[in-house]
């Protein structure tokens, strides 16, 4: 879809998105690189895609849509042929209740040829919707099969080969059966939003599963036969040694599909079947959320916005691998960088670029260690300071110094909760006056698997479940129900949920059929934790974790389990879901 000029111009100066020198500044690399202003105002993260689209379609009177990608029907998408759907940017993504009148999703509505083609194939009364140019492209890739029916008809080529043939130059050309596997394993992985890629050997046969909403399935078993070729083709496009099969090996690739780019974080290990490679999957064109989109609200986010406009002091994440550190990061990270913030960081690995960041990887065979990197970053003069990890005392110790120096110092720790946070670093040898002067805010986090409206029902816990959500969130009496409920009103005027005030919790419906859990996408739960003067005390005089704890929540603090079963009973996600990843 092509947004003429001037109305990009008028968007970006009526959401104070652009100054008139950034203006200028855009105008000179229009002419220069001979793009459209609009590609350009969405790669310098001045609008992003989905916000342009949808004011552009308010512009031009045309309702937008945001194609739900996974639930669409294959009987509807085979409406229009794939080969005029790709040529068109087109999909049909549903039909009217009253005379199945077919909802068009296109992402150009001013290309009438097409409408006009399109209303031919489907009839006159098609009703037509504008969707982003990368929706329509996922929504696209709907069209072909299974992973397992498409790579069944590529592998059957190799079939005839002995278990532990050599891998021969034809398998590993562009065009060979093996490079096509590995393509449609890494498309499919995209395609049905995993994080992790995981091919692993097993006695008799390669098992390829994938991690999607943090719960691993399988997806495939390929003949035991093809591991060396699938092995060496992965290396091949993450530039690893081939021959080295004994020892383990980290690289990384990058693709386009759809028109975004994809990098993959490769990591080799030896088993005793044989080589096991798992590939971390990065969308690197997506935009960093908003606190609100990741799921902060209340106490949460007003002590978080509080301490990122300190102009000293360390804000700390804390939560096990794979817990959303680094995107919660990332994204405060998106919110103090403006032109007069020097930002830099050091991390382990650059998981999302950041435009104006100065972001450094860490590289432990060179000397390039998170405590070198810090130190390193000091002569760089920062505003902003953002450490991946604190592993040890000295890196620890860096980061306090820095804090103490005038820098706003961001980094994660591998806590349980947030008030363990505090005694983990007197355990790496900081001083307890240190921290209590350094840190302003201890976040705690986790991942949840978020509900499907359409795939939930909402009911009533009975009796026996009550008292057992009593037990397990630890609300003891009236007085901790109310407290509930005022969280709980505070959190549907945050989400824009419907009032209720009754105790009522959502799960997946029973229904449901195969290939359906009732839930897709993650969120977080959070607690955020301020260091307040009384928790500085604390802190003095060596207090203990769950003394922290106790003091935080007596001022204010909803704990991780408490956010959780706010947004169970909001309907985001479930009861089952809080307890599988915050029961210890």
């Amino acid at each position: 879809m092509r947004i003429s000029d001037a109305f990009v111009e008028q968007l970006l100066k009526k959401n104070s998105k652009i100054t008139d020198e950034q203006l200028q500044e855009l105008r000179k690399r229009e002419q220069t690189e001979k793009k459209p202003l609009q590609d350009l105002a969405i790669a310098a993260n001045l609008m992003g895609e989905t916000e342009m689209t949808k004011a552009y379609a308010q512009e031009i009177d045309v309702p937008f849509v945001e194609i739900d990608v996974k639930s669409l029907r294959k009987d509807l998408l085979k409406m229009i042929p794939e080969r005029i759907a790709r040529q068109y940017s087109a999909v049909v993504i549903g039909l009217e209740e009253k005379g199945g009148a077919p909802h068009l999703a296109i992402a150009d509505p001013d290309d009438v040829q097409a409408i006009n083609f399109l209303q031919k194939q489907l009839g006159p009364e098609v009703k037509i919707y504008v969707a982003t140019r990368s929706n329509i492209l996922s929504a696209l890739d709907q069209y072909r099969g299974n992973i397992s029916s498409e790579i069944n008809k590529v592998i059957t080529e190799t079939d005839e080969k002995e278990e532990d043939s050599e891998v021969s130059e034809e398998d590993l050309a562009e065009d060979s059966p093996i490079a096509q596997t590995v393509n449609l394993i890494i498309e499919y992985a995209v395609k049905s939003g995993a994080s992790d890629i995981h091919i692993e050997p097993r006695e008799k046969y390669v098992q390829v599963r994938y991690r999607i909403d943090g719960v691993l399935r399988e997806a495939n078993r390929l003949p035991k036969h093809t591991l060396a070729a699938l092995v060496s083709r992965i290396k091949i496009l993450a530039n690893l040694k081939i021959d080295e099969r004994r020892a383990p090996q980290d690289g990384r690739f990058k693709i386009n599909m759809n028109e975004r780019v994809f990098a993959f974080r490769v990591s080799t290990l030896p088993i005793t079947d044989g080589e096991k490679v798992v590939m971390r999957v990065l969308d690197e064109s997506s935009e960093p959320l908003t606190l609100e989109q990741l799921g902060f609200w209340g106490g949460a986010l007003r002590s978080i916005n509080d301490a990122i406009t300190q102009p000293h002091g360390m804000i700390l994440v804390t939560g096990p691998t794979g817990s959303g550190k680094s995107t919660t990061l990332h994204s405060v990270l998106n919110i103090l960088n403006k032109p007069d913030v020097n930002i830099s960081t050091v991390e382990d690995p650059v998981e999302y670029k950041l435009e104006g960041v100065n972001q450094t990887q860490v590289n432990p065979i060179a000397g390039m260690t998170f405590s070198n990197g810090l130190r390193a970053l000091l002569r760089q003069d920062p505003n902003v300071m953002m450490v991946g990890e604190i592993r040890d005392g000295e890196t620890a110790g860096l980061g306090v110094q820095a804090a103490l120096t005038g820098h706003l110092v961001f980094s994660t720790l591998h806590t349980n909760n947030a008030a363990t946070c505090l005694p983990r670093l007197l355990d790496m040898g900081i001083e307890p006056f240190l921290i209590a002067s350094v840190v302003r805010v201890v976040i705690g986090q986790r991942l949840v698997r978020r509900l499907v409206p359409e795939e939930s029902e909402e009911y009533t816990p009975d009796e026996k479940e009550r008292k057992e959500i009593e037990r397990v969130f630890g609300l003891n009496n009236d007085k901790d129900w109310d407290k509930i409920f005022v969280y709980a009103n505070e959190a549907q005027e945050a989400f824009k949920k419907p009032k209720n005030n009754k105790l009522t919790l959502w799960r997946p419906k029973k229904t449901l059929s195969d290939g359906h859990t009732g839930y897709r996408g993650r969120m977080g739960i959070y607690e955020s934790l301020p260091v307040t003067q009384e928790i500085q005390k604390m802190i003095v005089a060596n207090g203990t974790s769950e003394a922290i704890q106790t003091q935080a929540i007596k001022e204010g603090m909803a704990t991780m389990q408490v956010d959780g079963l706010i947004k169970a009973m909001l309907g985001m996600t479930s009861i089952e879901e809080i307890l599988r990843v915050t029961r210890e």
